[in-house]
Parts: C-alpha cells; sequence; structure tokens
C-alpha cells in the first residue's frame, strides 16, 4: 500500500531563528531527545545556536544533585539537551541576578547562582519563575537553518508564563504546535507513532 506521507511534513514557515524563540520538532520525527520536543534558543549567532529543550523531564530533582537543597521540597531536573550533560542551566524571572543573560523582556538564562541559592533557601515559591536543565543543545553555523530548510523544525514563540509552567511542560509541544493553527492544529492531536493509535 502506498501512503503518501508528504502531508504529515511540515514546511518552514520562513520564520529566522532567534533568541527567544522556540523550536517544534516536526510530529514524526523518531527521535528520543528531540521527539516532540520544544527548544527555547538561547542564543542565535554567526557562531552557531545554544537552545533548551523545555519538555523532556528528568528522574532527578536539584535535592539529589545539590546538598544545599536537601531541606527543600523536590525541584524538578530537565534534559537540555545532549550536550554538558554534567552542567547546570537555569532559566529565570528573577530581575537583578548578576552575569544573567537576558533571552527575552523579564526572562533570563543563569547568572550568579548564589542569588538564585538564597531565593530558594529563604522559602521563596519558585513555581514560574525558576527552572533547572542539565546539559543543552547545540548546532555549528548554518546547521540549525539547513535543518529548518528540511523541515525538521518549525519556528515559533510562546509566552513566557507558557514556557515557565513545569505542570503543563508535558503537553507544550501539543500547544505550541496547535497555536500555530490549520494542519498544525490538528496534528498536534496525532499519536506519534499512527499504527499505535
Amino acid at each position: 500500500m502506498d501512503t503518501n506521507t508528504d502531508i504529515f511534513k511540515i514546511e518552514t514557515n520562513h520564520v529566522l531563528p532567534s533568541r527567544g524563540k522556540v523550536l517544534i520538532s516536526e510530529p514524526f520525527l523518531y527521535d528520543e531527545m528531540f521527539g516532540r520536543s520544544i527548544i527555547l534558543l538561547v542564543d542565535h549567532t554567526l557562531d552557531g545556536t545554544m537552545g533548551l529543550v523545555l519538555n523532556k523531564s528528568l528522574p532527578l530533582y536539584l535535592n539529589d544533585v545539590l546538598k544545599d537543597f536537601k531541606d527543600v521540597e523536590n525541584i524538578p531536573i530537565y534534559k537540555g539537551g545532549p550536550l554538558c550533560t554534567d552542567t547546570l542551566f537555569y532559566l529565570h524571572t528573577l530581575k537583578g541576578v548578576e552575569d544573567s543573560l537576558q533571552i527575552g523582556k523579564g526572562f533570563y538564562l543563569n547568572g550568579d547562582f548564589d542569588a538564585i541559592r538564597r531565593y530558594i533557601l529563604e522559602g521563596n515559591d519558585i513555581t514560574g519563575k525558576i527552572r533547572f536543565f542539565l546539559g543543552y543543545s547545540g548546532w555549528e553555523h548554518d546547521q540549525l537553518c539547513q535543518e529548518i530548510e528540511e523541515n525538521t523544525w518549525l519556528i515559533g514563540s510562546t509566552n513566557i508564563a507558557s514556557l515557565m509552567d513545569e505542570k503543563g511542560s508535558a503537553e507544550l509541544w501539543k500547544n505550541v504546535l496547535g497555536e500555530l493553527g490549520g494542519k498544525y492544529e490538528t496534528w498536534s492531536r496525532f499519536p506519534q507513532i499512527p499504527t499505535l493509535n
């Protein structure tokens, strides 16, 4: 039986990658790391691109990794990507944290970890304010643009609240893809492996 799967292939939406945008993986990408993933682009320059996968949780908590947090409620860690998987990255909405990189308005990457530690240990609620990741995703110069032209990724945008919502991270890919409307909204409801439907 000959099936035409082209109707299920994304077509580039001709949006250029840039800091603060998100990559949306094509619906039927069979890859443990990148299948059905949403990646926040934290940097995109002539030297390359860096991003964090937002919707792949690890069976690990910050409390398991750093002894300072042993008496704090479990703080989940996400799989940011396949590179530097022994390095902790954090996204936050805390203003005034020294050395942090602004990703968007009121939205930052890393910075002075002592300030983050104090904020948490003082008992402040971090829900929607800080998320932690091990590793990152990276592309060499022009590699990401080539993958976009090959229709592996769409470029989208979403609000900070959605990006920081850990409870909604499992549905993030479906929701961000659906926001593009049309066939993408329909695809967001398809199972990843259609024969399992």
